[in-house]
Parts: structure tokens; C-alpha cells; sequence
């Protein structure tokens, strides 16, 4: 069976299957509490009963609340709700225990050969964790977005992190999955960057975009023109440089996705959806209005503010093109959902465009899901170098690159080079990723590159030690055999467990933090049970060890494929 974490599984729609006991259970303690409550006068859905994984494990494998959310309208108090509950359930297949805590929550914990199972499905099946919630839904994410001309940014960072990693979510959740990038080869930035290539022919790009924005005001007329050219592509020598600067741009965005693990299924350019948004402005005037010769909507009425859409001079805006590019979105692949990746700070542009489309046209906005990050930060508040210039996405990855070589160097990999890039992209992934994605990041390198603790490295080398014990085993011919369950290592079986609806709650709520947070859970837990045990001791529970190593490290590995983290063999 193919591995989920292949490189190769996050480019097709295959979902691979296996037993999952951890959904398997909840749906059967949901169903019991659902009739249970049927009984006590309450109706309600087994899907919709509230079940929800404990703080603390002594508290059972799962609690529910809904005596105290519906006491009320049973006509009791909460713990008699609870205990009438409890009666009523009696026994709940692959339950060895309810029980009542507090106020009237309802704790159930799981039988020694439920967790059994998972343990099983965990060390066995490469497919651990994938669910089928999603299945059928078609889901387009698009993410990333540097624009040509242009550095590639923290902001095209966080962006791609959070994207690529909602994509893997979905995807193992059942859904047929499309990864777009959307950039700007067209509008003001370009006409800078040409401008400023035009002075000065040895800067690159991105220095040449910085030097035109810096003189825009003094050299206005003169780079609104070209602005023009470019649209119209009536000049030759405009014409020739473009073509040549977005080649190379393209060119070197790629040799980024590939260390971030990232392949676009579909590339939407500015360029494309112009047009066409100002198509669709233009067959709406009732929807627009005119403002000093310029086309405007006005979000006022729908509680928001007033937006350009086309400028005095004819032009379209960034609202126009977003316009084109739904229509452009629909034409390429129909998806039933259509998420985009932005900043925070457009959030309010993205409402007053989604405000549009909900006048002009309805059946795209409705599938639309907006998702947007916060800013990063260094500890000292400035993302800026020493030497004060800013620190744009590529220039932080290759620090952390540089930085890793040192431990690389001394690492068991084969490949020394490679392990730095994947070192630095789980430092900088993890970073992102640890938190729900609207909040701001205060990115600090030496925790972020740590082997200890909360880190994107802690987890890799968690990761690479559960490979050595396996490596080792297969070494002495020690085979990996569950066997008897074993109160010894109970906490890291129980939390294992959780695996299959910690991705389908994640992937539910488009939240891969769920995800980070519970890797950096189970990590922990594996590290303190191996620092207690020697599972190559020689004797007949060598193999269960094993075994339960090898759940460890198959858990390991799929959480950080889903967070777009790299998991290598050795470091």
C-alpha cells in the first residue's frame, strides 16, 4: 500500500483506508448517548451529540456535556441527567467504564481492546488517520500568491503554509483536491519594477520594484505610462523586458515551492482576469455607480465601505480582477468549495468583494471560504535584519537553511544538504502552524530550530529516533506484534488513539493547528515513555514495544505530511 506521506499522495485524489477505532468509537458512544437522551424526552442526532476529548486522560477518553446543555428541557438538574443517562446506556461496546464528573459531564473510557485496535490500524496501515467526511465534495484552495517583480515575502510564507496544509487535510479527509496560485503580472508594482530595471539594468527584480516605488512620485507620469504599455502591450521594448522579467520571477518562485513541498495544480494571472472582471463591472451598472470618473461600489450598504473598481483612467483594480478570477476559478474547475489564503489586512477588502459577488454572481460567492493569517514578528517587534533592511520570506528560509547546516553536518543522514532544507522548513512551518491561523506569529530562530520542545525539529527528531528503534529491531529480527495490551505505555496508546479525529476535527474546521498541537502532544509522550523503557530489553514484550514504536513513528509521519513538514529517516 502507498504511503500517505509519498510525495506522490498530495498530488492525486486516492484516499487510503484503514480501520479507524478512534471514529469508530465516538460514533458508537454518540449513537448511545443520543438514544439515551431519546429516553430522558430529548431529541437529538447522534452527529450533533457533543463529545469531546478530556484534558486529562484520567478523566476517560471522552466527555460529553450534554446534561448540563440539556437539563432544562428534561425537566431536571444536570446530575440527574447525567445519571439517568448513564442508567439508560448501561453498556457501550468497546467501553469498559462510565462514569459522572462534576456538575454532570459524562466520561466513558475505552476498553483495553479498543485502543487495541487503533494500536493495530496505527503500527499497520499506512493509511492511518484518513477519513471520508469529506468525500465527493470538490475543494479548490488557493494559496501563496507572490506576485511577479516582486520579493517572495513572509506574508507569501505564512500563506503557503497554512494553504498547503489545509489542502492535505481535505484531502485526507475524502475530498478531490486542487491547489491554485494567483498572482499579479500586471498593475503598478510591475510598471515600478520595469521602470526601475529601465535605470538601472544590473539591479534584480525585486531591488528594481523597491527603486521605482521609492521614485513613483517624482517619476509618476512616466511609470503610469508604462503601466498602460503593459496592459495594451503596444510597445516592443516594454513588451520584451516583461516577458523576460516574469520568466525569471516564475522561474524562481518554483525553486521555492519545491523546497516548501508545494505543486499548483492551476497558476491564475492577473493578467487573465482583468478583462474579464472588467466584463463583468461593465454588465452590472446597476450595481455600480460613478464617483469623479472613476467606477465605484457602494459597501455602505451592505454595512461595509466604498470601493474602486475601475479607476478614472480606465484601469482595473485588484477588486475587478478578484472578480475575473472567480469567474476564470468556476470555468477551470467547478469546485463545491473555493478557499482562498490572504492576510489579515484584506479582510476587509475581501468583504466588500464578496459583497459584489453576492449581487453579480451568487452561486460563486456562496462556495467562497475566506481564510485569512496575522503578521510575523521577531522578538525585538521589527521584521527587519541588523542592518535594518526587511526580511522577506526567502531570505528567512535560506538563514534557516545556513543555520541548519552546522547540526546537518554532524547528523546520520545521507544527504546533509537536503536534511538543512528540511530542518529550516520545519522550523519555519511549525512556527506558523502551532496556532489558529488570524493570530500574529512571534518568530523566534533558535526556539524555532530547536531539538527540544515546541518545534518543528523537536517533532523530526521524535520522528527519526522512533526509525533508529525500528532500524535496530529489524536489525536483532524483533517483529512488531501489539500482542497483550500493556498498562506500561497507556497514556501514549490512549493519545494515539486520537490520531484519525484529531485530522477529521482539523480538517473540518480548516485548522492544522489541531493537528501541530497534538503531534507536539504525542512526541512528548513518546519521549518520556522511551526515556522509562528499553524496548529492546530481549525479552517477549520487545515485540509489543516495537510495535507501538512503530504507531508512534506512522503517526508521526502522516501528521507531518498533513502540515507540509518534511519527516526524515535519519538526523
Amino acid at each position: 500500500m502507498e504511503s500517505l506521506a509519498s510525495d506522490e499522495i498530495g498530488r492525486d485524489d486516492r484516499i487510503l483506508t484503514g480501520y479507524n477505532s478512534s471514529v469508530e468509537a465516538k460514533k458508537t458512544i454518540q449513537q448511545a448517548l443520543s438514544e439515551a437522551l431519546r429516553q430522558c424526552g430529548v431529541a437529538l442526532e447522534s452527529k450533533d451529540v457533543p463529545l469531546e476529548f478530556p484534558a486529562e486522560l484520567s478523566h476517560g477518553d471522552y466527555a460529553s456535556g450534554v446534561a448540563l446543555r440539556y437539563a432544562k428541557q428534561a425537566g431536571v438538574n444536570s446530575s440527574e441527567l447525567a445519571q439517568k443517562i448513564v442508567d439508560v446506556i448501561g453498556k457501550v461496546s468497546g467501553v469498559s467504564k462510565i462514569d459522572i464528573a462534576g456538575p454532570g459531564f459524562v466520561n466513558f473510557h475505552l476498553a483495553p481492546a479498543t485502543l487495541t485496535r487503533s494500536l493495530e490500524s496505527a503500527s499497520r496501515v499506512d493509511g492511518w488517520g484518513v477519513n471520508s467526511e469529506l468525500g465527493g465534495q470538490k475543494i479548490l484552495i488557493e494559496y501563496t500568491d507572490p506576485n511577479p517583480f516582486k520579493e517572495f515575502h513572509i506574508g507569501h510564507l505564512m500563506a503557503n503554509a497554512i494553504g498547503e496544509s489545509i489542502s492535505r487535510l481535505v484531502q485526507c479527509s475524502g475530498a478531490q483536491t486542487k491547489r491554485a496560485n494567483y498572482q499579479g503580472d500586471v498593475g503598478p508594482h510591475v510598471a515600478k519594477a520595469l521602470w526601475g530595471k529601465m535605470q538601472k539594468p544590473e539591479l534584480s527584480w525585486g531591488q528594481a520594484y523597491a527603486f521605482g516605488s521609492k521614485e513613483y512620485e517624482a517619476h509618476k507620469e512616466e511609470i503610469d505610462a508604462i503601466n498602460a504599455r503593459v496592459y495594451a502591450r503596444d510597445d516592443e521594448r516594454i513588451n520584451e523586458l516583461y516577458d523576460a522579467g516574469r520568466k525569471e520571477s516564475l522561474a524562481h518562485f518554483e525553486e521555492l515551492y519545491k523546497i516548501l513541498g508545494t505543486k499548483f495544480d492551476y497558476y491564475f494571472f492577473e493578467s487573465e482576469t482583468a478583462f474579464r472582471g472588467l466584463g463583468l463591472v461593465g454588465a452590472h451598472s446597476d450595481v455600480f455607480e460613478k464617483s469623479d470618473g472613476a467606477v465605484v461600489y457602494k459597501g455602505e450598504q451592505d454595512g461595509l465601505h466604498t470601493r474602486v473598481f475601475i479607476t478614472s483612467k480606465g484601469l482595473p483594480t485588484y477588486e475587478t480582477k478578484e472578480l475575473g478570477l472567480a469567474q476564470l476559478k468556476d470555468e477551470t474547475w467547478n469546485s463545491d468549495i473555493s478557499i482562498t489564503i490572504t492576510a489579515q489586512e484584506q479582510a476587509d477588502y475581501f468583504s466588500v468583494v464578496l459583497a459584489v459577488m453576492r449581487r453579480i454572481m451568487p452561486e460563486s460567492a456562496a462556495k467562497i471560504r475566506h481564510i485569512s493569517h496575522g503578521m510575523m514578528r521577531l522578538p525585538s517587534g521589527k521584521m527587519s535584519s541588523r542592518t535594518g533592511d526587511v526580511i522577506t520570506g526567502e531570505s528567512l528560509l535560506n538563514d534557516l537553511i545556513e543555520q541548519a547546516k552546522v547540526r546537518a553536518a554532524e547528523s546520520r543522514a545521507d544527504d546533509h544538504e537536503k536534511l538543512a532544507q528540511e530542518v529550516a522548513v520545519a522550523a519555519i512551518k511549525y512556527q506558523i502552524l502551532k496556532q489558529a491561523s488570524g493570530k500574529d506569529i512571534v518568530f523566534d530562530r533558535e526556539r524555532a530550530l530547536s531539538l527540544e520542545g515546541d518545534s518543528g525539529p523537536y517533532l523530526q527528531y521524535a520522528h527519526a529516533r522512533t526509525r533508529a528503534i525500528l532500524e535496530k529491531a529489524k536489525e536483532q529480527g524483533v517483529t512488531p506484534d501489539i500482542g497483550e495490551y500493556q498498562d506500561a505505555a497507556l497514556g501514549l496508546a490512549r493519545m494515539l488513539h486520537r490520531f484519525p479525529e484529531v485530522v477529521e476535527r482539523a480538517a473540518s474546521l480548516y485548522e492544522p493547528h489541531l493537528v501541530t498541537n497534538y503531534l507536539l502532544q504525542i512526541a512528548s509522550e513518546f519521549n518520556s515513555w522511551y526515556a522509562q523503557e528499553q524496548i529492546l530489553d530481549g525479552t517477549p514484550n520487545a515485540g509489543h514495544k516495537v510495535a507501538l514504536t512503530a504507531a508512534v513513528a506512522q503517526t508521526l509521519k502522516n501528521g507531518l505530511w498533513i502540515l507540509g513538514i518534511p519527516a526524515p529517516e535519519k538526523m
